[in-house]
């Protein structure tokens, strides 16, 4: 006979389980983004500064624009030296002037087009021998022109995808992992997108590279906790930034919708402080809630927004002639 009084414990037990899990995996980003920000203000005495944590240099892929500049005004703006590499030598000279000017620290810069694939990187490792790299953050990144189907995307198109997004991380990461060993410390940063947390159908490809991302960024986070090796997941979700110039709605900006420079201010907080972030206080909202509908659902929704976005990107092209 069957005990109601048993059954209905049990499922009480299983959803309160089912909610504490959910708590736990998905608001951890928002409460260690929160808490990253106040700890300074709070335990000064407690925090450890990112040069005495991590070391004096810092190597940002991607770096004369958007999260890439960001990341490296803010890391400069803690006394580390900075080592830019991107593909424009007029940009790098830009940035580089200008990072030394405000913040008094060192910079070097490196020329590399990552879409060329395994042919830029022995120039790389040569252009970073002797400097003791303690961070290096992976942010060059490539998106689609506007949301297409596959098929329908150019070959090259995908080939720069593929070579700048899952190669360029993978490829930097084992680069300087070596040198960190023997300094028995360093920090890995990934940037990831919010379009890992489903498929996207008219970014697909894009959206496989960011699913690569944090897969390869977790794993590696168990590799290299033995050897006192951070490695950290930073997944965005919108903000206004060339990469999304498509999109008349998302370049408007918002509430919901940082410009870069507020987006990295937050997300170098949490930098030693937490190992799979938003970045963002409002984007741990939204990761928070997006994860309370299945993927199906997110992965219908993330079609019919890309949909729009194709429509009001050809919209304002043809305005545009």
């Amino acid at each position: 006979m069957l005990d109601i009084d048993l059954l209905r414990n049990f499922v009480t037990f299983v959803g309160i389980y089912a909610l504490v899990i959910y708590l736990i995996d998905n608001l951890k980003s928002l409460i260690l983004i929160v808490k990253s920000v106040l700890e300074p203000f709070f335990l000064p005495h407690a925090t450890t500064s990112l040069v005495e944590k991590y070391g004096t240099w810092a190597v940002i892929t991607g770096s004369t624009d958007g999260i890439g500049k960001e990341y490296a005004r803010e890391l400069a703006k803690r006394s580390i030296n900075i080592v830019l590499i991107s593909r424009t030598k007029e940009k790098l000279e830009n940035v580089a002037r200008e990072i030394e000017t405000d913040y008094n620290v060192k910079t070097k810069y490196i020329v590399a087009d990552f879409s060329k694939g395994q042919s830029i990187y022995q120039s790389i490792e040569n252009e970073l021998a002797g400097i003791p790299v303690g961070i290096l953050v992976n942010n060059v990144g490539k998106m689609y022109d506007y949301p297409e189907e596959l098929q329908k995307v150019p070959e090259q198109v995908i080939w720069d995808i593929i070579n700048i997004n899952v190669g360029a991380a993978t490829a930097m990461s084992r680069m300087v992992i070596k040198q960190m060993k023997v300094q028995e410390k360093g920090v890995i940063v990934n940037i990831s997108s919010g379009s890992e947390l489903q498929p996207l159908p008219n970014m697909a490809v894009y959206a496989a590279t960011k699913s690569y991302i944090k897969s390869l960024t977790l794993a590696m986070q168990h590799e290299l906790a033995p050897y006192n090796i951070d490695v950290q997941l930073v997944t965005p979700l919108f903000l206004v930034t060339k990469m999304n110039e498509f999109s008349s709605a998302v370049m408007q900006g918002g509430f919901l919708i940082p410009d870069v420079k507020t987006y990295t201010r937050w997300a170098v907080f949490t930098l030693g402080k937490s190992y799979e972030t938003t970045g963002y206080w409002v984007h741990g909202l939204q990761y928070a809630v997006t994860k309370l509908v299945p993927t199906w659902v997110r992965t219908l929704v993330g079609s019919r927004l890309t949909v729009d976005m194709k429509a009001d990107y050809l919209r304002s092209s043809l305005k545009g002639k």
